[in-house]
């Protein structure tokens, strides 16, 4: 004989207390007396199905009205525990529309009220068992897990819909059937899953017995190193939990259904006794397995050898001083379920006798008819424990589970601790409660196991899926420059804003760099100190200029344009300084104008004095003026037109596509290059192009008139000077293009510089050598008589009309030539060339 389940006694000795409780109740269904009939499932669906059967056919009862009208053999069934049996009846029962309550039947496919209409329960539907171990996976980050169900639709619809729900922020490792028949090999192969598995958190959807087997393989290869979790069906199960299991099971975590607690049952249970029924033999296997005893009734078809093993009942036992899961009421769980159910049936029958027509709950206010049960009969009442029990519309109860730990009492033994509280109905994200320092882990350290596939990516880093694996399972890559992430377990990294770059970290954004050529900074220090220099020395030699404005040389080289020229080096110099510095919208417009206008007149001023030469020398007739068609307000105005040209050029330049300041954060990603945008290539390319064009005539003239001679020609020196000018402002260009940031300022800076220094150096280095150092030389007879000899062949040779020999009419014009160039006295500065000539040559006239 199978070994009697003293749980599932213990729930039926509950119903049967519940009714006649009910029956004592002056209130509840007052002048009607309940009445029940118990049938033994068998732990089969056969033995369940039978049951239903009988009970909705009133087996053993005698009809006197054959018309099938009246009350019904049973208003209602209360059962069956397990789920595939409950579905079964319910799909029949449904038909005749009676209702069924279970009070342990918990597969979430019995809440479909198109397939079991008439279905009720007082324990919590699996969807909310899954969603209450949700929530305990969620709360300690357990993202890989294992999961094992049993072959019946209880452990099957549950994990089902437990991996469904638990794909949403985790994975499973892998999910392994237990089946109700299990062979050892079954059995090792899934113990061999849980070995090879890195997953430490398990989950097991079955009852007991299912689990049984594994749990036994489990322990004897010694598997220590797992957290489980157990589902309602096995949490409390004693079969599992004792001294044995515990080096493998304890400090599982589990759900459990409510448990609750109901006066006088304990006096109830303690009552009962054999009888004497052939038709009720439950009582009687009862008290044989309770006692280990048998009934001398029970005794004819044993052996003797069996006989001489056990001994005989005699009745009168007392059960009082046993301790079994019958007896033990401080935690009623299953049974407790069972008296909700019986209330809950009863109130729906107390509900329907006091219906008042015209306010019934149906349509048009009607009430149900008493010979016509209808299984919707609203039902809401509070329980002596404090519970509420209602139904919903798919006839599931309010979901209330405790959550249980597996421990070790301070004797030693084992015993389950409630460990804290789901409470479904509790406000969004307070479902669950826990207290932490009541829970106890299995573990070396007594804290909560890790059980992930990878470990978490740190911020700055985001998760890349590996190939062929599940989504849980990734690996860790930094985020690119530019991109952060700033949580744990980022699955992108995020692109900073434009005006932001990430940290080393890549976890934040933080402001980029500004650059630009600042006044601090080395650079900036060094072209400062070299502007300024530039514009003193620049400002030194006008001032040495001006004080020796009436000497020879100075004189010669035509004091007005010299002037001018050097005050316009002084602007070159220091328009660089408009380069330096964070960009304004006002210096942005000005470097550049103030730049063009600045070289523009430098360039006018070199360019008319070539002019002069030039004019000055190719005079060949005796006669000819020219000279006097360019006098000084002439080489003034030249020098104003080419001037305002460039200052048109700017103001169209301004008004058409003015510079401004721009942020450029596209030639470096990690730094804002803070610069001035030109505004107009065109504008930009025109006062370039414009400076390239005098600079080049100029160039052109001054190579033209290099062989003039030296006393009045500053051709050579010009000639020089525009070399310089040219060369670095054509090699100016790639070298600006390819420079980044504010070094394309540095270069811009370098060749303004460079080739100011250039013209202040050729053209006036010379003058101002004779004029500080050689004042002896700054005479008209020292520039007179170093003239003639050295220059003699080259004044012979130049003019187009010699002989072999110096004429008179050329040394005239040169003479001419040099008093417009040293505005001195014709006269007097002729006879003094005239008298040079003679002493060299006493033929001439």
């Amino acid at each position: 004989m199978s070994r009697f389940y003293f749980p599932a006694f213990q729930s039926a000795q509950t119903m049967a207390f519940a009714i006649e409780e009910i029956n004592r109740d002056p209130v509840l269904l007052p002048n009607i007396t309940l009445g029940y009939r118990l049938y033994d499932n068998c732990v089969n669906l056969a033995g369940a199905f039978q049951a239903a059967t009988a009970l909705i056919s009133g087996v053993g009862d005698t009809f006197t009205d054959y018309s099938c009208t009246g009350t019904p053999p049973v208003l209602g069934i209360v059962g069956d525990p397990v789920s595939t049996n409950s579905i079964s009846i319910s799909r029949m029962l449904g038909l005749f529309h009676l209702p069924l309550v279970s009070y342990y039947a918990t597969c979430s496919c019995l809440s479909n009220r198109k397939q079991f209409p008439s279905f009720f329960r007082t324990i919590p539907s699996d969807a909310f068992q899954v969603k209450a171990m949700i929530q305990i996976i969620k709360h300690y980050g357990w993202t890989w897990v294992g999961a094992i169900a049993s072959s019946d639709d209880y452990g099957q619809y549950a994990v089902k819909t437990f991996i469904e729900q638990s794909n949403t922020f985790g994975c499973i490792a892998f999910s392994e059937t237990l089946p109700s028949v299990s062979t050892k090999a079954q059995i090792l192969k899934i113990v061999k899953t849980i070995k090879q598995s890195t997953a430490r958190v398990i989950i097991v959807f079955s009852s007991g017995a299912y689990f049984t087997p594994l749990a036994r393989e489990i322990v004897y290869q010694d598997i220590r190193d797992r957290q489980w979790i157990a589902s309602e069906a096995w949490t409390t199960s004693t079969v599992i939990l004792n001294e044995e299991t515990f080096s493998s099971f304890g400090g599982t975590i589990g759900i459990a259904i409510r448990r609750g607690e109901i006066p006088g049952l304990k006096d109830f249970l303690l009552q009962v006794r054999p009888i004497r029924d052939p038709n009720n033999n439950l009582i009687n296997q009862f008290w044989e397995e309770m006692f280990n005893c048998k009934f001398q009734s029970n005794t004819i078809s044993s052996n003797s050898s069996e006989l001489e093993k056990s001994r005989i009942c005699t009745g009168s036992e007392d059960i009082k001083s046993t301790q079994t899961a019958y007896t033990a009421i401080s935690n009623l769980r299953e049974s407790y379920n069972a008296y909700k159910a019986v209330y809950a049936l009863a109130h729906s029958l107390h509900n329907l006798m006091s219906c008042k027509s015209g306010k019934g709950p149906f349509e048009n206010t009607s009430c149900a008819d008493i010979t016509s049960v209808q299984p919707w009969q609203r039902v809401n009442f509070t329980t002596h424990f404090g519970d509420r029990v209602s139904f919903d519309e798919n006839g599931d109860t309010p979901a209330i589970y405790d959550v249980m730990n597996w421990q070790r009492d301070n004797d030693g033994s084992v015993k389950i601790e409630t460990i804290g509280l789901f409470d479904e109905s509790a406000p969004a994200g307070q479902e669950l409660t826990l207290q932490e320092d009541k829970i106890f882990w299995h573990f070396d350290s007594n804290t909560p196991p890790r059980s992930v596939c990878s470990e978490g990516c740190l911020p700055g880093t985001r998760k890349a899926a590996r190939k062929g694996e599940p989504l849980c399972c990734f690996d860790c890559i930094p985020c690119a420059e530019g991109e952060i992430s700033n949580y744990t377990d980022s699955n992108v990294c995020v692109k900073c804003p434009p005006d932001f770059w990430s940290n080393p970290r890549r976890d934040q954004c933080v402001l980029k760099d500004i650059e630009f050529l600042s006044y601090e900074e080395p650079l900036g220090i060094s072209l400062t100190t070299v502007s300024l220099f530039g514009s003193c020395v620049s400002a030194g030699v006008l001032v040495v200029f001006i004080y020796y404005r009436n000497t020879p040389v100075v004189k010669a080289n035509n004091s007005e344009l010299s002037f001018l020229l050097l005050l316009s080096l002084i602007l070159c110099f220091l328009c660089s300084l408009l380069f330096i510095g964070q960009p304004l919208h006002l210096t942005c417009m000005l470097r550049h104008v103030v730049f063009g206008i600045s070289f523009v007149l430098c360039i006018s001023c070199i360019l008319v004095k070539t002019i002069v030469v030039i004019m000055a020398f190719k005079a060949t007739l005796p006669d000819n003026n020219v000279m006097k068609w360019f006098g000084a307000a002439q080489q003034r105005g030249t020098v104003f037109c080419f001037t305002v040209i460039q200052a048109v050029i700017c103001i169209i330049w301004l008004t058409t596509a003015s510079p401004v300041p721009f942020k450029n954060t596209k030639y470096q990603n990690s730094k804002i290059i803070f610069e001035c945008n030109i505004g107009s290539i065109t504008g930009f390319s025109c006062l370039l192009g414009y400076i390239g064009f005098l600079a080049s005539v100029c160039l052109l003239l001054a190579f033209l008139a290099r062989n003039l001679p030296d006393t009045f020609n500053e051709a050579k020196f010009i000639t020089f000077s525009m070399l310089i000018f040219c060369a670095v402002w054509i090699a100016f260009i790639p070298a600006y293009v390819s420079s980044p940031g504010k070094y394309s300022d540095a270069v811009e800076i370098f060749a303004i510089l460079a080739s100011s220094f250039g013209l202040l150096i050729a053209i006036f280095a010379p003058k101002c050598y004779i004029i500080l150092l050689h004042p002896e030389k700054n005479t008209k007879k020292s520039l007179m008589g170093r003239a003639a000899p050295k220059n003699w062949s080259g004044l012979y040779a130049w003019h187009p009309f010699s002989q072999g020999k110096p004429q008179l009419q050329p040394m005239l014009q040169v003479v001419k030539m040099a008093h417009n160039l040293e505005r001195d006295s014709t006269v007097t500065l002729s006879a003094k060339v005239l008298q040079m000539l003679k002493n060299r040559d006493p033929t001439l006239p």
